[in-house]
């Protein structure tokens, strides 16, 4: 059973050849990409190293079952023929959350209630009991979407989301998630020597990211899983795991990021952040307005600029852009949610990925080099 699992990751829109690539990369196999998600199969091994390593996933998940239920029955009889006590142990915790969408089974407290009972039933018939489960055992979150009446129950592995690496403990009023700026700069095609700048650093994600990216630091090394509790899942798979990543560590690197924003507090916040993630020596913050940037020579710009929502926001933001137009020498990757971005700032972009910053639609203006003549 454990050398067949399929897991399932969930990322942002537009990341999942990102998360592919990644998957791959952890010897995950029969890969396949949905629409903000890639799915395959492995072991418990391959579950510990999807946690640690990963950058883009938002969490990791064994999917349990995928059947169609249009009637609370057929709900009933897909929950009870999945292997759940492959996982879950006699005395271990089995919350059920979940939605639905354009189902027949739009009632999400009656399908908790329907699941929950379907999976009591399961349990105590594979351990032969018909007394109460006492659920007083480590945690085993279920968790289900039913879209166009189409179930999937999925095993949350993870916990926490796989976005808090751990090191940001503080973060300003709108911080880009680290699954983001971690897919953008691989979009940016960043390497161990790059030299990023981020000109609108705020907490210091992109450049933290950067940095880690760059001394082969695994997103999740320093901070723990649900799955670790699990009885099912052999202590020496976290052991290895988190034995391998520390090996791969590298601080050896020609990395530098530069940091700047007109607020002292991120700068301050950017630093502390980057203290904590333990590559400091590789960042160098200053405080500095847009409009008295200066080119860092052969660095790579990836940052996002301020967007506002309401009118003179916007129209503050887009003076921002037209300042930003007149002093980022490129290759420069921008995300702004901003449809009227490529005007304020001058030109067009060669390049445009659309991604979701936040239920924000966002694009990701791609500037290669300097403008055709």
């Amino acid at each position: 059973m454990s050398q067949n699992i399929t897991f399932s990751a969930p990322c942002h829109f537009g990341l999942e050849k990102v998360l592919r690539f990644e998957v791959t990369r952890i010897g995950g196999e029969n890969i396949t990409v949905q629409d903000g998600r890639v799915s395959w199969t492995g072991d418990f091994t391959t579950l510990a190293k999807a946690n640690l390593e990963l950058s883009v996933a938002e969490r990791v998940q064994i999917l349990l079952a995928e059947y169609k239920a249009e009637t609370f029955e057929e709900l009933f009889e897909g929950m009870y023929a999945a292997p759940l006590e492959a996982f879950i142990g006699r005395e271990d915790a089995f919350p059920i959350k979940g939605h639905s969408l354009n189902s027949t089974l739009h009632s999400i407290p009656a399908c908790q209630k329907i699941l929950k009972k379907a999976a009591v039933k399961r349990l105590q018939r594979a351990y032969k009991t018909s007394e109460f489960l006492p659920e007083t055992g480590s945690l085993h979150q279920l968790q289900f979407t039913i879209l166009k009446n189409r179930v999937s129950i999925y095993l949350d592995t993870t916990g926490a989301g796989l976005h808090k690496r751990g090191y940001r403990r503080n973060a300003n009023l709108a911080p880009i998630r680290e699954t983001l700026a971690a897919g953008i700069l691989d979009l940016a095609r960043m390497r161990s020597d790059t030299i990023i700048c981020d000109p609108f650093c705020g907490s210091g994600t992109f450049l933290i990211e950067a940095a880690r990216r760059a001394c082969r630091i695994a997103p999740g090394l320093d901070r723990r899983f649900i799955a670790e509790q699990w009885d099912c899942v052999p202590k020496s798979a976290w052991q290895n795991a988190r034995s391998e990543a520390l090996d791969r560590i590298d601080r050896k690197v020609g990395f530098i990021g530069y940091g700047f924003d007109a607020d002292p507090h991120a700068i301050a916040l950017t630093m502390d952040n980057a203290k904590k993630a333990g590559v400091a020596e590789l960042i160098r913050v200053e405080q500095r307005d847009i409009a008295d940037f200066e080119p860092i020579p052969d660095a790579v710009i990836v940052c996002n600029p301020p967007y506002g929502e309401r009118m003179l926001e916007q129209q503050e933001a887009r003076n921002v852009y037209r300042t930003m137009g007149k002093v980022l020498k490129t290759p420069a990757y921008i995300i702004c949610g901003d449809e009227d971005f490529e005007f304020a700032f001058g030109r067009k972009a060669d390049k445009r990925r659309k991604l979701y910053n936040g239920m924000i639609s966002c694009q990701l203006y791609s500037y290669f080099g300097p403008p055709q003549k």
